[in-house]
């Protein structure tokens, strides 16, 4: 029987807690999770970047347009391809500050990390772990366990906020199906199997979402998701904050000491940060779907923020994605409790906290890995 409420049965938590801040902390006694610094997002297509002492420097057409201090960044990401010095990609290295390009779509590029941190144990674990087919259903089903959670929990959240306003009976048909999911999918023995339902409760999810857009409902729609290219303005911020959501959770593994590129729910290929994917799994909903219907319903981002090329692809524009980044950083900087380690943390450093909380699986300090379960 799957519990309606998010029960963490069998994970022993050892006073984890505690030990998980020890390690987060910046060094001042008594301090508790370390800052959530800012990420600096370079958004024009014509802007350099470079090192001058301590600071970054954004330059465009060879004047400087403005300076941002090294010591109050953990990342940097920028869109466009005029790229950054050598000296900048060098000193973001030293100091593990990410430095990420993407395109002007907001496709991932490549990161330039620093060295490589945890011990060759914990990521010969991670292989072996990998390798078994078993052992990797384990992990896979709880990050699936935890995002069909999270979004049965988005549906059941509208229906009582918005009960007058959507097809109440309808969302929690939806709702009622999802929790059957978790039912399933907390049995399924076989990959296979889990993919099947991972793609059913995915459709089930999506079949409503369409209902969770109240206002601009003429400008902004969704028939079903579709990428690569998106072709309607609700999928191309869904694309956009995926994209930055994978960012995120790569950069927490390999913090973490883990690799991102492999995983154990997503298939390894080259170039794909498979690990990261498995670990957003958790967050599609409650950190990027939601935070693009507040976009849309709060009126923040208009049609007019959005280009359709001739392909038929759809994309933000320049005014569009700065306003997307800049409420996006914010939403990172909201604070929430999280439900396993009963505490309080910044929704930005949800990801590397779940990162934590995996190596600590592998090392063999938790019985299970707890997935994220928002309420």
């Amino acid at each position: 029987m799957f519990s309606e409420r998010p029960v963490y049965a069998g994970v022993k938590q050892k006073s984890f807690s505690n030990q998980l801040y020890r390690e987060q902390t910046s060094g001042k006694r008594g301090s508790r999770m370390k800052r959530l610094l800012n990420t600096l997002y370079i958004t024009g297509k014509n802007r350099y970047l470079s090192l001058d002492g301590e600071n970054v420097v954004v330059s465009e057409k060879q004047e400087e347009i403005g300076r941002v201090p090294l010591h109050n960044l953990q990342g940097i990401v920028t869109f466009g391809y005029t790229g950054a010095s050598p000296a900048l990609m060098g000193a973001c290295a030293e100091r593990n500050i990410e430095l990420t390009f993407m395109s002007g779509n907001g496709r991932f590029l490549a990161r330039v990390t620093g060295k490589v941190k945890g011990n060759v144990t914990l990521r010969k674990e991670q292989y072996r772990v990998s390798e078994n087919a078993e052992e990797s259903l384990k992990l896979a089903r709880n990050f699936i366990l935890g995002k069909v959670y999270n979004s049965r929990w988005i549906l059941e959240r509208a229906v009582r906020d918005y009960s007058l306003r959507l097809d109440a009976e309808n969302i929690k048909a939806k709702s009622e199906i999802l929790y059957q999911s978790l039912k399933n999918i907390r049995t399924c023995e076989t990959s296979g199997r889990l993919l099947g339902l991972e793609g059913e409760a995915a459709s089930v999810y999506f079949s409503v979402f369409d209902d969770l857009i109240l206002q601009q409902k003429e400008e902004f729609y969704f028939h079903g998701r579709n990428k690569r290219p998106p072709l309607d303005p609700v999928n191309a911020m869904l694309s956009f904050a995926y994209s930055l959501l994978a960012g995120m959770c790569g950069a927490a593994l390999e913090a973490v000491g883990l690799d991102a590129y492999v995983g154990f729910y997503h298939t390894d290929r080259p170039g794909r940060i498979s690990l990261a994917l498995d670990l957003m799994e958790e967050f599609r909903g409650v950190m990027a779907d939601r935070f693009v219907l507040t976009l849309i319903n709060k009126r923040i981002i208009k049609e007019r923020n959005f280009i359709k090329k001739e392909s038929g692809a759809v994309i933000l524009d320049d005014a569009g994605r700065k306003i997307f980044l800049k409420l996006w950083q914010e939403r990172k900087q909201e604070v929430i409790r999280h439900p396993f380690l009963n505490e309080k943390i910044e929704w930005g450093m949800v990801p590397h906290v779940q990162a934590m909380l995996l190596a600590r699986y592998l090392r063999g300090d938790l019985d299970e890995y707890p997935p994220f379960f928002w309420k």
